[in-house]
């Protein structure tokens, strides 16, 4: 894949219309089960844990709930994001990083990556350093849960809907693209706001196949669990699912 593959936090924000307003995301993803399927995994496979870290914590929004269970420390890779957690949820601690190659010093009984963080990063050296970057805050028996996509979403036509946003209601419609070859799933939204403005951004993620998934966890010292639906539950039919792996060295 060319440099332009690597996912950087100015392409992000630039790309995607909820990274440029956090708030819209909020709004949007009020209702998202993550952290509640989170936390149902956790029980199952490490009930005793009490520290966690969140890898692509994103508005904060998931790391509030876990935060209720857990000593907590949440990354993201974008700025903008970062400072808007800390406005809005202030309780929390939440650090600009790269999942990469950040590296806080410490481990923890728990890491998450959930949002499908996982799947912004595209080049294979980079899912590698990613799946380091999680091995680095582990210990024996620490416990990890990735959300991401397993199958691409491939549309016979347009979808749409209504949204409320920041600048008013808007009809968002939604067109799927997949390739094959990079395994990149692009979603492109075009948003026509009541007011008459328009707004169109692009959502690139790729795609790995749970076997993918068990390989790279199984190269950074990690042994997959299990593999579960977006219910959190077996067995897995829809495009994405949750990773659970415990760490092994």
């Amino acid at each position: 894949m060319s440099s332009l593959d690597i996912v950087e936090a100015t392409h992000l924000e630039a790309s995607n219309l909820f990274y440029r307003d956090p708030g819209l995301y909020d709004r949007v993803q009020a209702d998202s089960d993550s952290a509640r399927i989170c936390r149902a995994l956790i029980d199952r496979h490490r009930r005793d844990a009490r520290t966690l870290l969140d890898f692509g914590c994103g508005t904060g929004r998931d790391l509030e709930q876990l935060a209720q269970h857990f000593d907590c420390i949440g990354v993201d890779l974008q700025p903008g994001l970062v400072d808007y957690a800390r406005r809005i949820r202030s309780e929390l601690d939440v650090r600009v990083g790269d999942m990469r190659t950040v590296r806080l010093g410490r481990t923890a009984d728990v890491l998450v990556c959930l949002g499908n963080s996982i799947a912004y990063v595209h080049d294979n050296a980079d899912v590698r350093a990613t799946f380091q970057t999680f091995a680095a805050h582990a210990r024996p028996g620490t416990l990890l849960v990735l959300c991401s996509p397993v199958a691409p979403i491939e549309s016979l036509g347009p979808q749409q809907g209504r949204v409320e946003t920041s600048l008013g209601a808007a009809t968002v419609t939604i067109t799927y693209e997949w390739d094959l070859r990079t395994q990149v799933n692009t979603m492109r939204r075009h948003w026509v706001f009541d007011s008459g403005e328009e707004c169109r951004d692009t959502v690139r993620r790729r795609v790995l196949g749970p076997r993918e998934l068990e390989l790279y966890a199984d190269f950074a010292g990690f042994e997959v669990l299990e593999i579960v639906n977006e219910a959190g539950v077996l067995p897995v039919s829809g495009p994405g699912a949750y990773t659970v792996a415990g760490y092994q060295q």
